[in-house]
């Protein structure tokens, strides 16, 4: 299920979904629809979607692309936040009976596209596993921009699901590309926000993913004179970054 909250910061946003949904933080994913800062004329606020449950990044996976990763992260690839516990490095072997068919699917999953590797686990939190790929063929399983990687997250959420942890978020990764790709993305962020400054204009992103617009959305959210919204429809949105006073 969707939904969407505003409140006057980021955290008061996820705090009214928390409460009006009756869940924890660590329930739902959320997505940054729009931040607009504090003026001389109008108030700041934040506006956020949440997503609950597998089964909706599988409809709007199925709908745009894929993720839960993607935005085949997801759609949320919004990130989740949570309050829980940190996430448990070490123990590449699966720990029990959820982690061992995890396993065997994604080893299953690249052997039968002809791109073997080996599967192990990368971390553990209370409601997030991550996979880890290492494979010969890497480039080719991480695709354009992390489309195929993404897909394959999709896959492994929905398994995740038809497993009966529907609670839990499967990220999947090779050669550390979630992490690059994120420090890309910021040093985007801040060279595009330059850019606006100075030509005192708006510059729309390309297409992405859920997470990869959140991280815009946050890296951006404390330059005073910079603001950011998310437009289009579907799984794959774009970020529009503009001069404040031009919206």
């Amino acid at each position: 299920m969707e939904y969407e909250f505003e409140g006057r910061t980021e955290k008061e946003a996820i705090d009214n979904a928390a409460k009006e949904l009756g869940l924890e933080k660590d329930d739902f994913d959320v997505e940054i629809l729009e931040t607009q800062k504090n003026g001389l004329f109008k108030k700041g606020f934040v506006r956020i979607r949440v997503h609950t449950g597998n089964t909706t990044f599988q409809k709007n996976a199925f709908h745009g692309n894929a993720f839960h990763g993607n935005e085949a992260s997801s759609e949320p690839e919004a990130r989740q936040k949570s309050g829980g516990a940190k996430a448990i490095f070490g123990e590449p072997v699966p720990q029990n009976e959820f982690e061992e068919k995890m396993s065997e699917f994604t080893t299953g999953i690249i052997e039968r596209m002809g791109y073997p590797g080996k599967v192990t686990i990368l971390f553990r939190e209370k409601h997030k596993i991550g996979i880890k790929i290492d494979s010969e063929h890497s480039s080719i399983l991480i695709g354009k921009k992390g489309k195929n990687l993404d897909a394959l997250q999709l896959l492994l959420n929905i398994y995740a699901g038809r497993l009966g942890r529907e609670d839990m978020r499967v990220i999947l990764d090779t050669e550390n590309y979630r992490i690059r790709r994120e420090e890309s993305l910021v040093r985007l962020a801040y060279s595009v926000a330059e850019k606006v400054r100075e030509s005192r204009d708006s510059i729309l992103l390309e297409p992405m993913n859920p997470f990869d617009r959140w991280l815009i959305h946050t890296t951006l959210n404390d330059i005073n004179d910079v603001e950011t919204k998310s437009e289009g429809e579907g799984l794959y949105k774009q970020v529009r970054v503009f001069y404040r006073g031009l919206k």
